[in-house]
């Protein structure tokens, strides 16, 4: 049977005394096709979170359904939903062995004991705990305790699996190698899941497709390449990618022929003007004299001195705030006087606090907004 996921007009209002209650999803809309890894991502408080606890059945829903393998679960409760939770905190049980707290959900459902070794020894072999079986949680890393916890959801073998922020507790090696281990794990179950997490690092590098999520509402839901590529809006345009899109506000001018010419505004010295391609030109043609938002990519910012061809058609001239070297990459944090932006450039090149430096644009790797609406020029 399939183990798709499918969210229709779903909403959570959490009730208040003597008034009308907080509204934390709005209606939200997802289809998650049957062995896809779907990750919800977003800020502290979009409601990320609080939609996969409504497809777990940890929270009541206020509105529209949610259906498992083409079934309605709403008034389904969680033990039937054929799913299984690997939760922040690990949950497991500081009295009983790795193999104990494995085995634990499949004793409660009066499995055959042969039944449960198999299925636990062949989890802990998939996440290499065979060495820690005997072990209790309290003798293990935060890294070996996550397994754990996914192999007690693995034994299981649902239709489902759902992640809250599993990694959050590690350090920042630990997450690294759990992240690839649960991707592995993920490409040898070829099961559907779900995965919520604030890191728009492990959304890019794990998911299939993610969800942008904000203020309860779904921003945009695509492959993460199209996510850094294609961003629907400023805020999936500034959310995913590290460090984040660079924007800058002013308005559209006409330029030479069809060309247009974006001009920085609000500035204390000399505006940003940037000659737009013919792909730019051709989506901002109904938008000039009009407000607009500019973003590029740090990784789209160039320092003059090293372009080689062609020519830069035009350059910006700014002061060097902080220089952060990361070892492969340099990031540079740059000033116009209007506008604090990033450039990502080689770590061979040095530069110092206060030193003025010309940029130049990749124009056509650049992204015009709507202003008022922050939406993509179509």
């Amino acid at each position: 049977m399939s183990a798709d996921v499918v969210l229709t007009n779903l909403e959570k209002v959490y009730a208040e005394k003597n008034g009308p209650g907080v509204k934390v999803v709005h209606g939200i809309n997802l289809e998650i096709t049957e062995g896809e890894f779907m990750v919800l991502v977003g800020p502290s408080g979009c409601g990320k979170s609080t939609t996969l606890r409504m497809i777990a059945g940890l929270e009541e829903i206020s509105g529209g359904t949610i259906a498992i393998a083409g079934r309605v679960v709403n008034n389904v409760l969680p033990k039937d939903r054929d799913i299984a939770m690997v939760f922040q905190n690990y949950a497991l049980y500081p009295h009983m062995s790795v193999y104990e707290n494995m085995a634990f959900g499949l004793k409660l459902r009066k499995m055959p004991k042969d039944e449960i070794d198999r299925r636990v020894r062949e989890a802990s072999a998939m996440l290499g705990l065979d060495p820690y079986l005997d072990r209790k949680p309290k003798a293990l890393s935060g890294g070996q305790r996550q397994r754990v916890a996914v192999g007690g959801a693995i034994v299981r073998k649902p239709k489902v699996f759902l992640f809250d922020e599993p990694l959050s507790n590690l350090d920042a090696k630990m997450r690294v190698s759990t992240r690839t281990e649960i991707s592995k794990l993920h490409a040898k179950l070829g099961a559907t899941m779900v995965y919520v997490t604030h890191d728009q690092v492990e959304a890019m590098t794990m998911g299939d497709r993610i969800c942008v999520m904000k203020d309860g509402r779904i921003m945009q839901v695509a492959s993460p390449l199209e996510l850094y590529n294609k961003p629907r809006n400023v805020f999936v345009a500034g959310f995913i990618g590290s460090p984040p899109m660079n924007f800058f506000k002013g308005r559209l001018e006409k330029g030479a022929g069809d060309r247009l010419v974006f001009i920085e505004t609000n500035t204390q010295g000399a505006p940003v003007r940037v000659a737009l391609d013919a792909a730019l030109s051709a989506k901002g043609a109904g938008y000039v004299g009009k407000d607009v938002i500019f973003g590029i990519r740090p990784e789209d910012v160039q320092d003059t001195a090293t372009v080689v061809s062609p020519e830069p058609t035009h350059t910006v001239e700014v002061k060097v705030e902080v220089s952060e070297p990361m070892g492969a990459e340099t990031f540079l944090y740059l000033h116009t006087g209007a506008t604090s932006f990033i450039a990502r450039v080689r770590p061979t090149d040095r530069f110092e606090v206060g030193q003025r430096v010309k940029v130049t644009f990749k124009v056509e790797a650049a992204h015009l907004f709507d202003a008022a609406t922050e939406q993509v020029l179509p």
